[in-house]
């Protein structure tokens, strides 16, 4: 398969023969795109030198190029405006910390999920409400799949070669939103992450799926943390590290959820509340996955012998408030073979 590099789409080849020539030598996703004409390339980089490379890329350590970000974004379908939060999701998931190597290698179905915030999301018309998770964006479909084709043909992570998941998930091809912030009673999850207000960021997690969480019945705090802490503790999410996933577990409190928690509850004390309460025993386990863990808590923690904790702190349950009307929240589980979210912020 020839590289980015290699790639040459003239304004002269029909869309047939575009789509042909890089479904033939791996470059799609399976779904059609937009020939990176030369024209559209240097529209996408908008002056920007196209040999700058911002990451290097795991597993095959591709260079990431402004030139291949581009040729990406255009095939994803993006805008122009868009590939400064490519560029930012890029260099987050290169991240030594959020252990890319091992989620583009891994059996597992873990894909990449992009969470935007700051002016950015009402700049760029990122959809934070109703269906955010779902289609009908034109931003959080096009930077979520340009970001899925980045990994996919500068770092390698071809199906059946070095992407090895054995069953995979839908959220390979993209998974991205925004955070609603006006509908947030605790500020914006990148303030809470040390950066300044008003400005844009992006934030990666390795996911291993999502989780509707339905509670409309209860009318306070206790109750719908209750509902969504016994909803995170899934026996299939262990890790290495004797927690559930990687210790980062997410959780996307729909507005209306976020509100009734509020009126009780900070951020820190519901992190604090999930964490206590979101344990499985170990009972639910298989003996040798339970003697692993027991091993895996003796050694490094957490954990008390009869449970397995969702992180290792409180501080390491995320909470961000995404979606519109319903009391229907999602929990999203981490890769449980060891990652950590990352932040970058997004540059003008």
């Amino acid at each position: 398969m020839p590289g980015l590099e290699h790639l040459r789409v003239e304004e002269n080849h029909s869309l047939d023969e575009v789509y042909a020539f890089l479904t033939r030598n791996g470059f799609t996703d399976g779904l059609p795109v937009i020939p990176p004409t030369p024209r559209r390339v240097a529209a996408m980089l908008a002056g920007r030198n196209p040999d700058d490379v911002v990451a290097i890329v795991e597993p095959a350590r591709g260079r990431a190029s402004l030139q291949a970000l581009a040729q990406c974004a255009v095939m994803a379908g993006c805008l122009p405006e868009h590939l400064p939060v490519l560029v930012a999701a890029t260099q987050a998931v290169s991240d030594p910390d959020f252990n890319l190597l091992g989620i583009q290698s891994t059996t597992g179905n873990t894909a990449v999920f992009a969470l935007i915030n700051g002016p950015a999301v009402q700049r760029l018309r990122f959809n934070a409400g109703g269906n955010a998770l779902g289609p009908g964006c034109h931003a959080n479909a096009t930077v979520g799949r340009a970001l899925a084709l980045v990994l996919r043909n500068v770092g390698g992570a071809i199906p059946g070669k070095r992407d090895m998941a054995t069953q995979g998930q839908p959220a390979k091809f993209t998974c991205c939103c925004a955070e609603n912030e006006p509908a947030s009673p605790w500020g914006p999850l990148s303030v809470a992450r040390g950066f300044a207000p008003g400005k844009s960021t992006v934030t990666v997690f390795g996911i291993s799926g999502m989780v509707e969480v339905v509670d409309s019945g209860s009318a306070d705090a206790e109750g719908v943390l209750t509902t969504l802490a016994n909803s995170m503790t899934i026996a299939g999410t262990v890790g290495g590290a004797a927690t559930l996933g990687s210790g980062e577990p997410l959780i996307l409190l729909a507005p209306e959820h976020a509100a009734i928690i509020a009126r009780q509850m900070g951020r820190a004390e519901a992190q604090a509340f999930l964490w206590r309460h979101a344990r499985l025993p170990l009972s639910c386990l298989g003996p040798h996955v339970r003697e692993r863990v027991l091993a895996a808590q003796e050694a490094d923690g957490p954990g008390d012998g009869k449970t397995i904790p969702v992180a290792r702190r409180p501080e390491d349950v995320q909470i961000a408030v995404v979606g519109g009307v319903g009391q229907k929240s999602t929990y999203v589980p981490t890769w449980g073979g060891g990652t950590r979210s990352i932040t970058r912020a997004v540059e003008a």
